[in-house]
């Protein structure tokens, strides 16, 4: 059995006397579990990785969005430009504030936000641009910044998948005002539970998230404004600084399963492959192909004990939280529509063997063969 993510393996490697287990110890003996030492050295530690000057540990990834929003006054009447194919988490942080998400079609060759498309998507009312890493790739920073900054519109990144990926030098979570990230167990810096974090040098807005973050309140029982409790508790923080101490590792270690993917794939007719380009890090969260037969493919290879995802079947203009809001959907989001029903996710992670990927490449090459 080849798992899509072996997430075991990776706690294997941090197990038995190697990090989890003491870490623990030390937490629960500190006796301090929410806003203590842990915290405040995992976000010193993360906003050094990402290249920020600040970083805030918060309750999950979509906290982390909504709370960026609001922090930057987003509310009723306003509109947010968002991908079309992404995870929901995006659309739902827009509607948390009251605000009206405008989605925007992918670049069919990246999976990312075209910003071609962003331009005609502006309006009046548009107070934010939220591009998403999809996939781990990030999204061309550079030109939608530069759009943004035509219409003073602020740039808030969904890193949630691209822990580690970076656009030349600069990391992904330092190249918008603010950035978002989930710490979902499956992700390239998971957790063992629920978190997430906000990073930004802007500091204005890292001040307000503080506050919004815990009941709006600095000192204890002083509340200078409305807030929410989403806190990064001090468990999963500590889990999270002896993760980070191994994230390159791993993403370079997912880097050359990509690699093997690519060399192995590339030219096989039926099916689109992901490419590096030269001026980013892909963090290869996913390693995402495309395929008329997705169905197909993917029941083949589950029937030689191979795991794969869609990732996603159901864009959200296309879910029933959201369908009303768009009735013509289908004509106006062409390739959204097609991507659902292609795109299908490998195996990938960073204890895949060599000989793990050449029975995947081999599987997929049998079925395109017959």
């Amino acid at each position: 059995m080849i798992k899509f993510l072996d997430i075991k393996a990776m706690h294997d490697e941090l197990g038995e006397g190697r990090g989890l287990e003491s870490t623990f110890a030390n937490v629960l003996k500190s006796n301090q579990f929410i806003l203590g030492p842990e915290l405040a050295a995992f976000e010193q530690e993360f906003a050094a990785y990402c290249g920020t000057a600040y970083c805030v540990g918060v309750g999950n990834g979509l906290d982390a969005l909504t709370i960026i929003l609001k922090a930057l006054g987003i509310s009723s009447g306003d509109e947010v430009i968002v991908p079309a194919h992404t995870f929901i988490a995006t659309w739902l942080s827009v509607v948390e504030c009251g605000a009206t998400p405008v989605p925007v079609e992918p670049d069919p060759n990246t999976f990312n936000i075209d910003p071609d498309r962003i331009r005609a998507a502006i309006t009046a009312s548009t107070r934010a641009i939220v591009p998403v890493h999809l996939y781990g790739r990030p999204a061309d920073m550079t030109a939608i910044q530069a759009i943004a900054d035509e219409h003073g519109i602020p740039v808030i990144e969904d890193a949630a998948q691209s822990h580690g990926a970076a656009s030349g030098p600069d990391r992904t979570g330092s190249l918008g005002i603010a950035a978002a990230f989930s710490f979902y167990p499956a992700k390239n810096l998971g957790a063992l539970g629920d978190g997430g974090a906000i990073t930004t040098s802007n500091r204005e807005l890292f001040e307000k998230v503080l506050r919004y973050r815990n009941y709006g309140s600095v000192t204890k029982y002083q509340h200078e404004t409305t807030g929410v409790n989403s806190r990064l508790d001090e468990l999963q923080a500590a889990f999270l600084r002896l993760k980070l101490n191994h994230l390159e590792g791993w993403n370079a270690a997912r880097r050359r399963v990509a690699k093997q993917y690519i060399d192995r794939l590339s030219g096989i007719a039926n099916i689109t492959i992901p490419q590096e380009t030269n001026h980013l890090v892909h963090a290869w969260h996913l390693f995402v192909i495309k395929t008329d037969k997705r169905d197909m493919l993917a029941n083949a290879l589950g029937e030689q004990g191979i795991e794969t995802v869609i990732h996603y079947p159901v864009a959200p203009m296309f879910q029933a939280a959201f369908k009303h809001r768009f009735p013509k959907a289908a004509q106006a989001f062409p390739i959204t529509r097609q991507l659902q029903g292609q795109v299908l996710s490998l195996p990938m992670g960073p204890h895949l063997t060599t000989e793990d990927v050449d029975r995947v490449c081999d599987a997929i090459v049998q079925v395109f063969s017959k």
